[in-house]
């Protein structure tokens, strides 16, 4: 099956593809669906409920047993989506530091990857969908018709989220975010499971040295005239 109406971008962290997705989904009317918002709602998920976040076997049961969802705004509080866990609204929990600090660890467990990627599949199904993630068009829709992989360097990456954290106020260096790119990049591009990579028919483009709307014009050109 050929999924005509689901749009899948992938890319490595700080490429700014959720940024683009959330775009094209605004001009076609689709839904916008950042996938990496599971792997966060897993990890607060266990969390609350495993603590010991090592115990591969215990975290994988939690992604196992719950139920995610997401689901157009209901709020009007800056998100741009309702994420739902067993019907709990869990949108800015998933947010937080701890979180931040765990979820490359539970995302790299072979167990909830293939839980997610189920879950992903039951939501990606409802069509009209921008799909953003990691492994979007190699494993998660493969057969999507429309892929793209965003690329840029890992100093254009941490430039950008550099600038992002000075303008909320953080206390952060370039150098520091730099060196947390570079090890998310190799988290993700050596997992066992689903490594990071660009589908082999994924349109690649590159932002280096681009603003958001000349991407957005080469994505669009890439994607001619979707139809539902």
């Amino acid at each position: 099956m050929s999924f005509i109406n689901l749009i899948a971008i992938d890319g490595p962290a700080a490429s700014g593809k959720s940024t683009l997705a959330e775009l094209i989904a605004n001009k076609l009317n689709y839904f916008f669906f950042d996938t990496g918002v599971m792997y966060r709602a897993v990890t607060l998920a266990a969390l609350e409920q495993v603590k010991n976040l090592d115990d591969e076997a215990k975290v994988t049961d939690v992604a196992n047993r719950i139920r995610i969802d997401v689901q157009p705004a209901s709020v009007q509080d800056g998100r741009v989506m309702d994420i739902l866990v067993d019907g709990r609204d869990v949108t800015w929990q998933i947010r937080t530091p701890e979180v931040d600090r765990k979820v490359s660890k539970v995302s790299a467990y072979a167990g909830v990857r293939k839980a997610m990627t189920e879950q992903q599949r039951r939501i990606g199904e409802r069509g009209n969908m921008v799909m953003v993630g990691r492994d979007i068009g190699t494993v998660v829709f493969p057969d999507a018709k429309y892929k793209i992989y965003l690329e840029a360097s890992p100093e254009e990456r941490a430039r950008r989220r550099f600038v992002e954290v000075q303008k909320r106020g953080e206390p952060t260096s370039y150098e520091d975010i730099l060196a947390s790119i570079r090890k998310r990049d190799e988290v993700d591009s050596s997992r066992a499971v689903a490594p990071l990579k660009p589908a082999d028919d994924a349109h690649v483009i590159d932002s280096d040295g681009k603003n958001i709307d000349i991407v957005l014009e080469e994505a669009l050109q890439i994607l001619g005239n979707p139809v539902s």
